[in-house]
């Protein structure tokens, strides 16, 4: 790859945040009311990240990733995982070939381009197991051949916060794969009344790739290019060093409340992160700010408060949240 200058670089964010204000356009043509889910999805799909979603059924969850897949030109499946899933389901199998004498490969539905996982915490370790690779190595092992995965790949999983029979956790080597984690809300009353409006007078609205995926490709690789501050940087690593508990930089109630904290993929993420929010913003670079506004669903999932704080009824968006009003620029 060939360095740009720091002229060319600004162009190019220039360029690019006006073909992905288009995209969120379109977007929210078809979903209604949930400009936080969009905006996630996108820096996640420009850092190159996954995304773990908690909400009830019925918010719009599918539809929104099936949109951004149409739009992009890319391959979309939905997987609904289930208790009696089985790693072959997932993957593929391999299959004896009797004319040949060999074994051919099927590749399953992980094999697309934006996938789905739907009730993700439903499939047993197994299943886990093998979707943490694709997760993270971005490959599939099925027998002994290694196959890598299409680019873009975006792991969309979802979670549902009101039903735990029969499920199964998340290690949290697999949560820590995941760029976001997001609580998704009920609509606001006025969006509610746009979406019934909308979806039982008139005829779903037909959508057209407006990006192919050698585009997103291009995108992910400007926002490595985008240039940041070294206080950025040093915020976003202080800011995470500070949720793990007996460090040099963690405050007294983090020592309290917090059993474990975030790992260096936080402070990672929180600069790629950073850097997409700022070229989706039309900004040459993030600033500190951009670092704050994702911290709460970058950190969410990665730290894990105590019995002290079940017991006094603290959560981990109230500690992330006073973590943030403690660790100022």
């Amino acid at each position: 790859m060939s360095d740009f200058s720091l002229t060319e670089i600004n162009e190019k964010i220039s360029k690019t945040s006006v073909f992905i204000d288009e995209l969120k356009k379109s977007m929210t043509q078809v979903i209604i009311g949930q400009d936080v889910l969009i905006n996630k999805i996108l820096i996640a799909m420009l850092a190159n990240g996954h995304i773990l979603l908690e909400g009830v059924p019925g918010l719009a969850k599918t539809l929104t990733v099936n949109t951004l897949a149409k739009l992009i030109s890319t391959n979309f499946q939905r997987i609904q995982f289930t208790p009696d899933m089985l790693p072959a389901d997932l993957l593929g199998t391999l299959i004896y070939n009797q004319r040949t004498g060999e074994f051919d490969t099927r590749k399953g539905p992980i094999f697309s381009n934006i996938i789905l996982a739907d009730e993700i915490n439903r499939s047993p370790a197994k299943v886990q197991s093998a979707l943490l690779e694709a997760m993270q190595e971005r490959q599939v092992t099925i027998g002994e051949n290694t196959f890598k995965l299409d680019s873009p790949f975006l792991v969309m999983g979802t979670q549902n916060p009101i039903e735990q029979e029969g499920t199964y956790p998340l290690p949290e080597a697999q949560l820590d794969r995941f760029m976001f984690n997001l609580n998704i809300d009920y609509p606001s009353t006025a969006d509610e009344i746009a979406i019934v409006r909308e979806t039982t007078t008139t005829e779903p609205k037909v959508l057209k790739p407006i990006m192919t995926k050698q585009e997103i490709a291009s995108y992910q690789d400007l926002v490595r290019r985008v240039p940041v501050a070294d206080n950025v940087v040093e915020y976003a690593v202080k800011l995470v060093g500070a949720t793990r508990p007996n460090s040099d930089g963690s405050p007294d109630f983090i020592q309290r409340f917090v059993d474990w904290g975030a790992g260096p993929r936080a402070s990672q993420y929180l600069v790629l992160g950073a850097k997409a929010k700022s070229i989706l913003e039309g900004r040459p670079t993030p600033n500190i700010n951009d670092i704050r506004d994702l911290a709460l669903p970058i950190l969410r999932h990665r730290v894990l408060p105590n019995f002290n704080a079940e017991a006094e009824g603290m959560k981990v968006e109230d500690i992330l949240n006073q973590l943030l009003d403690t660790i100022t620029e």
